[in-house]
């Protein structure tokens, strides 16, 4: 099975902590040249110092604010500049918790921004060369909540669902050269947006936290919370030629806990 990337070129966005993070450092551990966006410069230099680079690649990065589509197409433009781009991991914070009735209106327009809207540029900038290289893989770190809605996420579960049907259409679209474009749905992932949640939630009820993670893990088959590594050896998969013939899914990494198949 050939699982090796060494030689091809990954942009990889937010990616100073948690499962961006993760899934660079296990994409330079497989051989590709990782190119990090985040709006954090200083946090964007200390993470190219975890990245791997036995097989000589070479690892950069570029600043951009995703609530800023201007700045992310101008880092992408200089990045498309330099070098074809082989793998696009689309992967942006989630947004603030909250239900539909209380979120503001310019909370969806954010999100819209940050995730649909930012996807889309990086997509129209990439997929030239990856036509060109007849290589290509885009993939959308978005969430369990486009399979069943998560109680109080519910900007994050209507952008992500927008997100979910922009990749399915795209993948058709794209197909034929030998490019595809897959969805990782992250469950309960050990990383600080899961503890804001935990912590809002117990804020929200007056408990404390460990009780807000007893009620989590009951409703987990694993009976645990996951590992940003986890998800991140998916996403090296299907970064890879062995992958080829995987296209316009989404893929659940949640101990079991997405009540639907």
């Amino acid at each position: 099975m050939n699982l090796s990337l060494e030689g091809k070129n990954a942009v990889i966005c937010g990616s100073t902590q948690g499962i961006g993070l993760a899934i660079a450092e296990e994409l330079a551990l497989s051989g590709a040249n990782c190119t990090l966006i985040a709006r954090n410069e200083a946090a964007l230099k200390a993470a190219l110092q975890n990245l791997d680079i036995a097989l000589r690649q070479e690892h950069s990065y570029q600043v951009a604010d995703f609530s800023n589509p201007a700045r992310v197409k101008e880092a992408i433009e200089k990045i498309t500049a330099q070098h074809s781009v082989h793998i696009l991991i689309n992967n942006t914070g989630g947004p603030p918790a909250g239900s539909v009735l209380d979120v503001t209106e310019e909370a969806f327009r954010l999100a819209f921004d940050q995730h649909l809207i930012c996807n889309q540029i990086l997509a129209k900038a990439v997929i030239p060369a990856m036509k060109e290289a007849n290589y290509g893989r885009i993939i959308n770190i978005i969430s369990t909540t486009i399979r069943i809605p998560i109680t109080n996420l519910a900007v994050s579960g209507t952008v992500r669902g927008a997100v979910a049907m922009w990749s399915k259409i795209l993948a058709n679209e794209v197909g034929r050269f030998n490019i595809t474009v897959n969805n990782i749905l992250p469950g309960f992932i050990k990383t600080q947006r899961l503890q804001s949640l935990i912590d809002g939630n117990a804020k929200k009820r007056s408990v404390s936290g460990s009780v807000i993670e007893e009620e989590m893990l009951k409703e987990i088959p694993a009976k645990r919370f996951g590992e940003a590594t986890e998800l991140a050896a998916l996403a090296a998969f299907l970064a890879s030629p062995a992958a080829s013939y995987i296209n316009g899914v989404s893929i659940p990494v949640d101990g079991g806990k997405t009540g639907s198949w």
